[in-house]
């Protein structure tokens, strides 16, 4: 039976634990938390990130890294992203050379604004490396519910069998070669889904939110140009699939936080109430400084990063998103 190393017990870790065991693979997945672990493993669930839910049966978890990696054929990374080159890192000692590693964070690193398959590639410079990314949100995929991902990869002599290997009719894995577009694509859309948030609580009307998701496939798309992946890859499930389903429906936790704010609330009173990271706070605030050092105009990004991250106005920010001058209208892509 193949095996796979899923590294992180938070929600979507623990989804793709349970999309691998109804794929018919042995999963070992490492958890932080002992009392995760220990749940996990006695077949009771996972009482920190989904409570109530039952998991598929014959999960192995525990919080021993090195276990967890000895035999696996491929290793899904599923951390925070800001915690990620430390997991790898810790890695580096127990993984087996060529052993695939996938990243399934959303979100671009801090300081040195590396996009996660570049950090990936510093710290474990002898795994091939590839992403996850597309509309699944964990809840459903524990559950069994129709999910679609891609699996992107520069190498598809192993993304291939990777993909056969996850996937089922149930959790469809689409392939693809680019991974900068499908990184791009799970990053941007959490800074989208706040500032959709934002105008959902504001009461801006459906014409605003459709405004905001087309300019933001835009400044999506600009990103993943800039950092050499092709745009037409955000067609798919990683870009609109993602922006879609975060964008369209108030279920994803950066919707939420959008709405709270919105509402008036401030950013620390709603991260200090959330057991769970808002990955879409943090990438506003790399992703504005990846935008300057490329020379990029992301005025979404910019206007979410000074809300949540510098202390903005919502009345005067959104003021001066909306009096940002229209022109042509797809002029840096063409």
């Amino acid at each position: 039976m193949t095996q796979v190393a899923i590294i992180g017990a938070g929600s979507f870790g623990t989804a793709l634990a349970c999309a691998a065991r109804r794929a018919g693979l042995d999963v070992a997945l490492w958890a932080r938390e002992p009392e995760v672990a220990a749940a996990i493993d006695a077949g009771h669930g996972n009482p920190l990130f989904l409570p109530e839910l039952p998991l598929e049966p014959g999960i192995r978890a525990g919080t021993d890294l090195a276990a967890c990696l000895a035999g696996a054929e491929f290793v899904l990374l599923a951390v925070p992203a800001q915690f990620l080159r430390g997991v790898a890192t810790g890695m580096r000692a127990s993984l087996r050379a060529g052993v695939p590693v996938i990243s399934c964070s959303k979100g671009i690193e801090q300081g040195s604004c590396a996009l996660m398959p570049e950090v990936i590639a510093e710290t474990l410079p002898d795994a091939p490396v590839g992403v996850l990314a597309g509309p699944s949100f964990a809840r459903e995929v524990v559950l069994g519910m129709p999910t679609g991902v891609t699996l992107a990869s520069r190498d598809a002599t192993w993304s291939d069998r990777v993909a056969g290997l996850l996937g089922s009719a149930r959790f469809q894995v689409y392939t693809s070669p680019d991974p900068v577009a499908a990184t791009v694509g799970g990053a941007y859309k959490n800074v989208l889904a706040i500032a959709t948030g934002i105008a959902l609580a504001r009461k801006m009307g459906d014409n605003a939110r459709g405004l905001l998701i087309a300019r933001g496939l835009y400044e999506m798309a600009c990103l993943a140009r800039a950092k050499g992946g092709n745009p037409v890859h955000l067609i798919g499930l990683a870009g609109a699939g993602d922006v879609t389903l975060t964008c369209m429906g108030t279920q994803s936790r950066n919707t939420t936080f959008g709405i709270a704010l919105g509402e008036g609330q401030s950013p620390a009173a709603i991260l200090a109430a959330r057991k769970v990271v808002t990955e879409g706070v943090h990438t506003a605030k790399s992703m504005s400084e990846l935008g300057r050092r490329l020379d990029l105009q992301l005025p979404i990004v910019a206007a979410v990063n000074h809300l949540v991250n510098e202390g903005g106005a919502i009345e005067e920010t959104i003021a001066e998103l909306l009096a940002h001058p229209p022109g042509p209208e797809l002029a840096a892509l063409l």
